[in-house]
Formats: C-alpha cells, sequence, structure tokens
C-alpha cells in the first residue's frame, strides 16, 4: 500500500514554488477559522503543506472523480489528522459536497476553467460560505484589462491556444462575482511570479440564498 502510494503521487512544481509564499498569509487570514473547504486541491500538496501548518483547522480537499486517486496518495504518506480526503465536486454542480464552511481557499483555477464556470463557482462559494467567513483566491490576475507583466500575457496567450474559453480574469470582474455573493475584499496582496493572493469577507447576504 506504501508503495502504491508513492508511484500514484502526481507533482506540482508550482505548488512547491508558492506554498511557502501563500503560507503567512493564510496564517494571518485563517487564523480564527476552523473549517476550510478547498476548491479543485489538483495534487493534494497545498493540502498537505498548509494543514501541516495550520494544525488547528480542519482542511477538507476537493476535485474531480478522477484526481482523487492522486490527493489520497499524498494525504495516505502525510496521514494528517485535520486534512481530510476529498470530496467529488464540479463547481459547475449544485448542490456542493459540504454544506458549509468558514473558510474557502482556491489555488489557480479561475484562468482555467470558463467564465460560466468561475460564475458558478462564485455561486457555490456564496451558498457554502458561513457570515464573516473568509475566501482566499490565488492566481494570476488583470488590472483595468491589462496584464501586470510580459510573463502573464505570454501565459495568457499559452491559455488561450489550449482552450479559447480560459484566460487571465480582470480583477474587477472577479471582485464583482464576489460582491454579488455578499464578500468584501480585504485584502490584496502581492506575490511572486506576477501573482496575487485575494481575501474577502462574506459581510453580507447573497442575493441567491
Amino acid at each position: 500500500m506504501h508503495m502504491l502510494a508513492k508511484i500514484m503521487k502526481p507533482y506540482s512544481e508550482s505548488a512547491v514554488r508558492n506554498q511557502d509564499f501563500i503560507l503567512p498569509h493564510l496564517q494571518t487570514l485563517f487564523a480564527d477559522r476552523k473549517r476550510v473547504f478547498e476548491i479543485a486541491s489538483g495534487t493534494g500538496q497545498h493540502a498537505v503543506f498548509f494543514g501541516s501548518r495550520l494544525p488547528h483547522l480542519t482542511w477538507q480537499t476537493s476535485e474531480l472523480p478522477e484526481n482523487h486517486a492522486g490527493i489520497l496518495a499524498w494525504l495516505t504518506e502525510a496521514s494528517l489528522p485535520n486534512v481530510l480526503a476529498p470530496v467529488a465536486l464540479d463547481v459547475n454542480d449544485s448542490p456542493w459536497p459540504v454544506a458549509n464552511a468558514d473558510a474557502v481557499f482556491n489555488a489557480n483555477t479561475v484562468h482555467i476553467v470558463s467564465w460560466p464556470a468561475v460564475e458558478r463557482m462564485f455561486a457555490g462559494i456564496g451558498r457554502m460560505l458561513e457570515t464573516n467567513g473568509i475566501l482566499c483566491l490565488y492566481g494570476p490576475f488583470n488590472y483595468d484589462g491589462q496584464y501586470t507583466s510580459a510573463s502573464n500575457a505570454r501565459f495568457d496567450e499559452w491559455l488561450k491556444a489550449r482552450d479559447r474559453q480560459s484566460g487571465i480574469r480582470d480583477f474587477a470582474a472577479i471582485d464583482q462575482l464576489a460582491q454579488a455573493q455578499g464578500l468584501t475584499l480585504i485584502e490584496d496582496i502581492s506575490m511572486p511570479a506576477n501573482n496575487r493572493l485575494l481575501a474577502w469577507r462574506k459581510t453580507g447576504i447573497n442575493p441567491g440564498a
């Protein structure tokens, strides 16, 4: 079983590069949180890294079912009591498999999925996030319709060549979706490699609730 887990473990170089920079901000933003729902846990590396360093949190992983084996390989090896096995999640689905949480974390998804999927993702967050809950979103964003770097422009070109419905999103459009769900921006943090860490607090009731 241990050998199987080692063979199945996927690996994300970007997760390793960004986790040390994200952690100190989550230590502050999630200091008084209890249950974090991670949307699209990917390989599971973030869940293991953050879960091991934020032991006061219950960290709930989620992913498409075909990616569960890789996440479970990381979780089996780490054996952390506060990091939970992934639930099946497609952001387009309603309802989501977890009804509520006081924090939500997501990294590098909104530029991968289509814009309608981003809209449904925020609708799902609005339904599940408790009042005063915190949403943290990590990734590249444009501002005022402009790329923040030449490398982000090249990345966006690559994304759209791969899938015309994907692409780096404009901060204002994302913030508008958040506001529609009763979320108020509390942090916009510059991160390495021309990424941002955005954080919102749920201060109101979303219109669709």
